[in-house]
């Protein structure tokens, strides 16, 4: 797949059929099975915020072409404007203004759709006011170290094993100061290390150990 940054606002991707069906899903049940396409779409997602640092939060506009070799999306984070009244979306030289209130279709509430069923789509996603990772440990010797010397309470967090290898899913509470999220930042990275690999594709091939607390869970269970 190729990640294109056109500009602070927008991100462009290519990803061709093979690439498509490398990853696991069928080309015909993207347009057609809802999850399987929004699936897919998170798992792109991930990838431009790990290699281009491409925020996932606001609403978003999504473009989706599909082309005789694979699909073309573009995606544009939309801004709030100053009276809190409308979304802008900066395209190009110009901003669209949409009514905070008006009803737009979500990406997640039906598959793609290719240029030949509709012209592009306007989208709005949830707002996800928090931030998530990925990390993977090798050893679990590590994350019974980490247990022991992280305060856990300020973020929520789950355990997977997919390939012998150990995942911790993390996500920092709304209320966590920016300064607190680089502090936990700093001390969860001593101990693992961030994955490239996309959380959806963990939670689907891999296998859940522990859904919730999982790190209070292997202090209570794993004594220093």
């Amino acid at each position: 797949m190729e990640i294109e940054r056109v500009n602070e606002f927008t991100i462009k991707f290519f990803i061709t059929y093979g690439d498509i069906e490398d990853r696991g899903f069928d080309r015909e049940e993207i347009w057609s099975n809802r999850e399987r396409g929004e699936e897919l779409f998170w798992e792109m997602m991930d990838e431009a915020h790990q290699q281009e640092q491409f925020p996932l939060e606001g609403p978003l506009w999504i473009q989706v072409q599909a082309l005789d070799k694979g699909l073309e999306i573009i995606v544009t984070r939309a801004q709030m404007s100053k009276d809190g009244t409308k979304l802008e979306l900066p395209l190009g030289e110009e901003k669209i203004d949409l009514p905070v209130d008006k009803s737009i279709e979500s990406l997640l509430d039906q598959p793609f759709s290719s240029e030949e069923d509709s012209d592009h789509e306007e989208i709005e996603l949830a707002d996800e006011d928090y931030l998530s990772f990925l990390l993977v440990f090798n050893d679990f010797e590590d994350l019974i170290m980490l247990s022991h010397n992280v305060d856990s309470s300020l973020f929520a967090n789950s355990l997977y094993h997919f390939e012998h290898k150990y995942y911790l899913y993390v996500t920092f509470h709304q209320e966590t100061t920016d300064r607190e999220q680089d502090d936990l930042l700093s001390q969860l990275l001593e101990y693992g290390i961030d994955s490239d690999s996309s959380v959806h594709r963990i939670q689907e091939y891999g296998k859940q150990i522990i859904a919730d607390r999982a790190l209070e869970d292997i202090s209570s269970h794993f004594p220093m």
